[in-house]
């Protein structure tokens, strides 16, 4: 069977996803309690004893609130650039040195037929990066947890046959809601979050031929709808003159509270 995940959960209480290929399988991120994070994982299948690793995006709450348990309950190794590891050390606990592993920001490392390459985005965290995730002639590309969309995160998620993408927030809704304005600012600062938007513009930089399937992640509650974010992109890419469904793109919701089904990328 070919590329594989499953987002098991995604917005501000907690992020988490799980990508297989081959007989390999890695998690990225570990947002909420490991209990809950079982429980997710064994809607799909799994259990931690199935993961060969754990690859961190950041050190937000949102994003290793679990790690350190989950690591030790089933021994995984931990990767991370060594920014990150500076701040999530006082978080995780005591973590063996076996698995305390650098992997350094625009690097690759492959495991068995799976390849996964880190790249460096725009957030306010010590060192934050997306994953491209590569198996045969399948790519995957996860990109969260940004300010903005650079010239490089462009880069890195073109030609992707699958695109975990975050659509945030409304700018509208936001600017009207009740967060205090310093918070709001954060947001839409280029150290912040990517609106529908800003989502939907770059999206449509970056599709191609191989494009199938995008995910809309990491939704505010307070500032967004998922019905939204689908109607900006799709109207925005209307715009632009490309029809998203005569593609046959999908647009793929995520939740805070449940995860996705397995989204598979066939060999063929």
């Amino acid at each position: 069977m070919g590329l594989q995940f499953a987002v098991l959960a995604s917005g501000s209480t907690g992020n988490s996803m799980v990508v297989a290929a081959g007989d390999k399988k890695v998690m990225v991120d570990v947002g909420l309690s490991a209990k809950k994070i079982d429980s997710l994982l064994q809607e799909q299948g799994l259990t931690g004893r199935d993961l060969d690793a754990i690859y961190v995006t950041h050190e937000h709450s949102d994003h290793i609130k679990g790690l350190g348990a989950f690591s030790r309950k089933y021994n995984l190794p931990i990767y991370a650039n060594e920014k990150t590891w500076e701040q999530i050390d006082k978080h995780v606990g005591n973590i063996p040195e076996c698995n305390r592993l650098i992997m350094e920001t625009d690097t690759m490392i492959d495991l068995g037929d799976l390849q996964i390459e880190s790249y460096g985005i725009s957030h306010d965290a010590a060192e934050p990066v997306g994953y491209c995730f590569y198996h045969h002639h399948h790519k995957l590309a996860l990109a969260t947890d940004l300010g903005y969309m650079s010239s490089k995160v462009k880069d890195k998620l073109s030609d992707a046959d699958a695109i975990v993408l975050e659509t945030n927030h409304d700018v509208d809704l936001l600017r009207m809601g009740h967060y205090p304005w310093n918070i709001k600012r954060r947001i839409l600062g280029d150290l912040g979050h990517l609106s529908n938007e800003a989502a939907a513009e770059g999206l449509c930089d970056v599709l191609s031929a191989r494009t199938k399937v995008v995910y809309m992640a990491h939704l505010s509650r307070d500032h967004n709808m998922l019905d939204l974010a689908r109607l900006t992109l799709n109207n925005i890419a209307q715009e632009r003159g490309i029809d998203l469904q005569k593609k046959g793109i999908r647009l793929m919701d995520t939740f805070h509270d449940r995860a996705t089904k397995w989204e598979i990328l066939d060999k063929a």
